[in-house]
């Protein structure tokens, strides 16, 4: 039998989504609520197997191998797993530099 993992959401994951479904809406509010529903969903589907996930390729060069990566193209949604956890960290745009925001984000968790 599986466990299920509650997936919870950062308060920073949660605004970079209110991010991108403002940045959307401004042009088109239909497809901005779709995009909205994906993500959602998509990252709620990790309750009963967040393992399926590939590790963060830009921190794992950094030798921090603790933090998964699922993908709604373009947007990375990267989580963690803790016991029966998915804590849901953040959500970016992948043209952007994932590997600076992602380190200038848990450096300042650090300190």
């Amino acid at each position: 039998m599986k466990n299920n993992y509650n997936v919870l959401w950062a308060d920073v994951a949660e605004k970079d989504l209110i991010g991108i479904v403002e940045y959307i809406a401004d042009d088109n509010p239909v497809t901005a609520i779709k995009i909205l529903d994906k993500i959602k969903s998509r990252a709620n589907s990790l309750y009963n197997f967040p393992e399926r996930g590939r590790i963060v390729s830009e921190l794992f060069d950094q030798g921090i191998s603790d933090y998964h990566e699922i993908v709604v193209s373009p947007w990375r949604i990267i989580y963690k797993v803790e016991e029966n956890e998915v804590l849901v960290l953040s959500v970016l745009d992948s043209r952007r530099n994932v590997e600076d925001i992602l380190l200038r984000r848990l450096i300042q968790i650090r300190s």
